[in-house]
């Protein structure tokens, strides 16, 4: 809907990034042909993943893509748990001592919306799986033109190039060791959240730059209004968190490299979102009980165990010519910038960022690890680095009366992020930095095609376009391709089946079964001492292997059976196919003392609030 209003109030988009100015020569009546080309590819794209990412065949519940099969089977629990009409915010789901869930699922309680309206569920997830798709070419078309949309598209490095030698259409880069995989088949189909967080933020990437970096005199109107500017940002946390802080770091960098007005309209802009924001972080996050996972991780993935290679093969492989490229543009706008006489500003936001990175890192390794002198001296550096910065601002100033070019700006705040991205660890599993790091990626796209790129005879662009989107693309149709048939993912008449049986039941009670993610009680929206351990691990409960424990003792039958359902806050114990396969050796003492609520060809569901209240 944002996006659609911005397409409202603007022109045609004529892009700079996209292609050259028209003229009269026979094939400039063929200069939108490649954005053609492009929204069919991508019409493919989002017709093949969301139009078969559920469906029906026979009793089963299949899905396209086999990496999707956790990711998708927790947001459907979120879908389901919201349209039950449970309290918001709820407690989570799929762990028993966790009081609110944690997870920014807005996009899913949107889709329960949906659910209540009268749609149903495969028809919800296509229908908003396609219409973010349209709304992502759009804003990628208006950030950066063909390019852009390409670069999203195709992201890949050197791993697709196997295809010359074999000729088959593979995901080559969905491989346990490479960490730069297909962005629209393993984030855009599978972590839901960007299907809002992507084109809600190059919406603003592209209105902050049209308004502020674009506009000769009349700054006041741009092509969003500032109500849909503070709800796009400030809404942020309750989709993707990751997208939220790859914000923030523009905002900072812009607030740096722009003039008084563009300070002054951002320093409006965060003040306004600060309270919403924030109470959307306090609402995803446990109320701020989930535990930080913020920590110094220098590489990225290159030192973990999946991922390990050396520095240069690791960056080299996985990105390809990239590096080279995006290094080359830094290096070319940097000397710029330098001619210019423009980099006071840089260096003095550099050296202050770097002496408080050398007191707060420090720091913190010291009151983790304890004291030690090789961080006393990291603290003296930063201490004399912060002294120098100050006594150069007081004798010369910052020197940030005039805004810089576009393309230093942006340049800078995405080479902000990637540091970040590269230096510190912001989730339990290293890969989901990705989450962040794409932002780099996204917004360096148009400068790299505008100032580098197409600065290039043609031969030269259409050879470095083939180096750097050979490889996604055959990734990318090599994975449409794969599971030609579908992945079984459910029973569909053992989902049915469960959700009508538990109807009745207590929305906030707790249901001890086995731990999956496509467990048809959580299928249903119904809460279970705990989910599928990946999914707890990556939402940083680090003491789910006790509760294992004890929901497995209580599994198998233990004598004190009892006492660890009410530890556990269990009221009903399900008994179905799956706790038949894995507690195959279970005594069921509750089939003999507790109620029996509900029963069928799935399995039993046995109320034992009555023997919990008993043992208190």
């Amino acid at each position: 809907g944002f996006a659609l209003l911005a397409y409202l109030r603007t022109t045609d988009p004529g892009s700079q990034a996209d292609a050259p100015n028209p003229d009269k020569s026979k094939t400039s009546k063929y200069r939108n042909l490649p954005i053609w080309i492009l929204a069919g590819l991508l019409a493919i794209f989002a017709v093949r993943s969301f139009c078969w990412l559920l469906f029906v065949d026979g009793t089963e519940l299949k899905i396209q893509s086999p990496v999707n099969l956790g990711d998708l089977g927790l947001h459907i629990t979120h879908i389901s748990l919201f349209a039950n009409g449970v309290r918001l915010w709820p407690s989570n789901p799929i762990y028993v001592f966790s009081d609110h869930l944690r997870y920014p699922a807005g996009i899913d309680l949107f889709n329960a919306l949906l659910l209540k309206s009268g749609l149903s569920l495969i028809h919800s997830l296509v229908w908003v799986g396609l219409l973010a798709s349209v709304a992502t070419f759009y804003t990628f078309y208006r950030w950066g033109g063909g390019f852009a949309v390409a670069g999203f598209l195709f992201n890949g490095g050197l791993a697709g190039f196997e295809f010359l030698r074999n000729f088959k259409f593979v995901d080559y880069q969905d491989v346990n060791n490479i960490a730069w995989k297909s962005i629209p088949l393993t984030m855009f189909v599978t972590q839901r959240g960007l299907l809002y967080a992507i084109p809600a933020g190059l919406i603003l990437l592209w209105h902050w730059r049209e308004k502020y970096f674009r506009a000769s005199q009349d700054r006041q109107s741009g092509p969003l209004p500032f109500w849909v500017e503070l709800s796009l940002y400030a809404s942020m946390p309750l989709f993707h968190l990751h997208t939220f802080m790859a914000l923030s770091i523009v905002l900072m960098c812009l607030f740096v490299a722009g003039d008084p007005q563009i300070r002054g309209h951002f320093l409006t802009l965060v003040l306004s979102a600060l309270i919403p924001a924030t109470f959307f972080v306090w609402l995803i996050s446990d109320h701020f009980r989930a535990g930080s996972v913020l920590e110094f991780h220098p590489g990225w993935a290159q030192h973990d165990d999946e991922f390990k290679m050396r520095f240069f093969r690791f960056w080299f492989f996985n990105f390809g010519i990239l590096v080279p490229l995006v290094l080359t543009l830094i290096g070319l706008v940097g000397w710029q910038m330098y001619q210019s006489r423009e980099t006071r500003r840089f260096e003095s936001f550099a050296t202050i960022a770097v002496g408080l990175g050398a007191l707060v890192l420090p720091f913190w390794r010291i009151a983790t690890h304890g004291f030690a002198w090789s961080w006393a001296i990291v603290i003296l550096f930063g201490v004399i680095l912060l002294a120098w910065s100050a006594t150069r601002i007081l004798k010369d100033g910052f020197g940030w009366e005039k805004k810089l070019p576009e393309e230093a700006a942006f340049i800078f705040a995405a080479t902000a992020i990637f540091i970040f991205f590269f230096s510190i660890k912001t989730a339990p599993w290293i890969w989901d930095n990705l989450k962040l790091g794409i932002w780099a990626y996204f917004i360096v796209l148009p400068f790299l095609w505008r100032q580098l790129i197409m600065q290039w005879d043609v031969t030269i662009r259409a050879a470095v376009c083939f180096a750097l989107f050979t490889s996604g693309f055959v990734s990318l149709f090599g994975g449409l391709a794969a599971g030609e048939g579908g992945f079984g993912f459910a029973n569909r008449g053992e989902v049915d089946a469960v959700g009508w049986a538990v109807r009745k039941m207590p929305l906030e009670a707790r249901f001890a079964a086995w731990p999956t993610y496509n467990h048809p009680l959580l299928l249903s929206g119904r809460k279970v001492v705990m989910g599928y351990p990946g999914h707890l691990w990556t939402q940083g409960f680090d003491e789910y292997g006790k509760t294992s424990e004890q929901l497995t003792k209580l599994m198998d039958g233990a004598p004190n059976w009892a006492d660890l359902a009410r530890t556990l806050h269990v009221r009903y114990i399900f008994w179905g196919r799956e706790e038949k396969t894995n507690y195959a050796s279970s005594t069921r003492p509750w089939e003999k003392t507790a109620t029996l609520a509900a029963s069928g060809t799935w399995g039993a569901i046995y109320d034992i609030e009555a023997i919990t209240n008993k043992h208190e």
